[in-house]
């Protein structure tokens, strides 16, 4: 491949998870997220493949996001941004026809006024904190958020078209905090619409609640993780989804050492007797965990190896034993488990983290190689497999 690790991306195990959330949104329309580089998958292209899934909506962290989708070609779709901050080019997303959230009064003051500049009105999602204290406008808080939006509609300059809020704790099934926030939810839509507004959407499910809660399913679900077949609710199975990422790195050295050689900075792993070692080029400056180290597990000729040693910036060691390897072959660190290989999840498992952060944190020297439909466009520089 000429690239000493890369990332494999199933664009059509993304659609087919997609096609099963739409099973499980039961009628709700589902706006597939694709932050963060789409959890690490490739903004762009995950995007296409959840739309080719049925998604109808897409969803992003920033604007920033947002208008790389509109440059890169992902038009004539609804995305929405999920997070508002002071002096953002807002009059340049609603030129771009993208939906923007808000949780403050200064918020949808200022979307307002970009709209006034940009000659359109502004498509706005009134954002409500029912529980997690992070955005969106507290119970105290809404109806002046309430009365604001309505203003910039008389305006002319807003249409309030969504009303949202985000679940802390859905993938804990049978939490408490979960009947309160929907319940808050319902309270606080109906307010808004007592008041006046008319919103085409209300929204609260991310992808535990899409999978386990059809009482927050409402008129639009927001699935993250499970768009890239990693499960919300470990516990519970994994719901049929399949894993999209397999990250791989091809072997660099191989060479036989003594009993008692230590391996890697700080010698926290050394040799009970005469081994083989096989070294792989890929490490926490490319998002491999550094606390993984001695603890993570890859498939490398044909049998699991745990990491031995210290995770470097840029390369790992495996201690192979009698086994050999010749420096090319594969080595896969994680993928859906279909060949023995670890998968995300036990990564997590193992580093007391979520499969969220595994995957997303594959950083940007690993190239993206595509395999599956829909077809990236020729000037995303991907090859397909």
């Amino acid at each position: 491949m000429g690239v000493p690790a890369r990332a494999r991306i199933d664009l059509d195990a993304i659609s087919a998870n997609v096609a099963l959330l739409r099973d499980y949104a039961g009628g709700a329309d589902v706006m597939a997220m694709v932050k963060a580089e789409a959890y690490g998958h490739g903004l762009a292209p995950a995007a296409r493949a959840a739309l080719a899934g049925g998604a109808t909506w897409l969803g992003v962290a920033k604007l920033a996001e947002a208008l790389r989708l509109r440059e890169e070609g992902v038009t004539g779709v609804r995305t929405l941004v999920c997070i508002g901050v002071p002096g953002e080019p807002y009059e340049q997303a609603i030129a771009a026809d993208i939906d923007l959230a808000a949780g403050s009064v200064w918020l949808v003051q200022e979307i307002a006024e970009a709209a006034a500049r940009a000659g359109r009105p502004a498509r706005v999602h009134l954002k409500a904190d029912t529980g997690m204290s992070r955005g969106g406008a507290a119970p105290d808080d809404w109806p002046a958020l309430v009365q604001a939006a309505l203003a910039a509609e008389a305006s002319g300059h807003v249409r309030v078209v969504g009303l949202m809020s985000h679940l802390a704790c859905a993938d804990e099934v049978g939490h408490p905090s979960i009947g309160r926030q929907v319940a808050a939810f319902r309270e606080m839509v109906e307010h808004a619409e007592a008041a006046g507004l008319r919103p085409e959407v209300r929204h609260i499910a991310n992808s535990a609640a899409t999978l386990t809660l059809p009482e927050a399913r409402f008129d639009l679900v927001r699935p993250g993780i499970a768009t890239y077949g990693l499960t919300p609710v470990p516990q519970l199975g994994d719901f049929g989804l399949r894993p999209a990422m397999t990250l791989v790195a091809d072997a660099a050295l191989v060479k036989r050492v003594p009993a008692g050689s230590g391996i890697s900075y700080g010698h926290t792993y050394v040799t009970e007797r005469e081994t083989t070692l096989a070294v792989v080029p890929v490490g926490y400056g490319d998002g491999v965990p550094r606390h993984g180290s001695n603890l993570l597990e890859v498939l490398a000729g044909g049998r699991r190896r745990r990491i031995a040693g210290r995770v470097c910036m840029d390369q790992f060691v495996i201690d192979l034993g009698d086994d050999t390897l010749t420096p090319g072959d594969e080595v896969v660190l994680f993928g859906p488990g279909d060949h023995g290989e670890p998968t995300a999840q036990e990564w997590a498992d193992a580093l007391g983290t979520i499969s969220y952060e595994i995957v997303t944190r594959i950083g940007s020297r690993v190239p993206r190689v595509y395999a599956g439909r829909p077809a990236a466009r020729p000037h995303e520089g991907v090859r397909h497999g």
